[in-house]
């Protein structure tokens, strides 16, 4: 079974596409962050300490989210007050199936939770 191609673009290759032309269609790194943070008390994705954490694709970046071969990381910002275990669990239920590698997720920071004032 082979790795998950970050970038998306590896099908287009194999069909002999033009695999310069992005036609938007999103990655499975987009479709993974985008995942991540739908989980609830995910306030945001990280870029690590020194900004090493991400996803390098034509013309953008997705940060917080590291595709190898053997592994995919996904660094989060918690919400204050959700218990960290079972946010990483969500999280890690979330993103497998998308990207199809074991998934490691690193809650890089706690911040207080969004309120909705009336």
């Amino acid at each position: 079974m082979s790795a998950p191609d970050p970038t998306g673009y590896a099908d287009a290759a194999r069909v002999g596409e033009d695999v310069s032309t992005n036609d938007g269609a999103s990655t499975p790194a987009e479709r993974a962050a985008e995942a991540a943070l739908a989980v609830p008390g995910v306030a945001d994705l990280h870029a690590g300490s020194f900004g090493e954490v991400g996803t390098y694709l034509p013309g953008r970046r997705v940060t917080g989210i590291r595709i190898r071969d053997d592994l995919t990381e996904v660094h989060v910002v918690a919400a204050m007050g959700s218990p960290l275990r079972e946010l990483a669990d969500a999280v890690r239920s979330a993103v497998t199936p998308i990207v199809g590698t074991p998934v490691q997720v690193v809650v890089e920071d706690v911040v207080p939770a969004r309120t909705t004032e009336p």
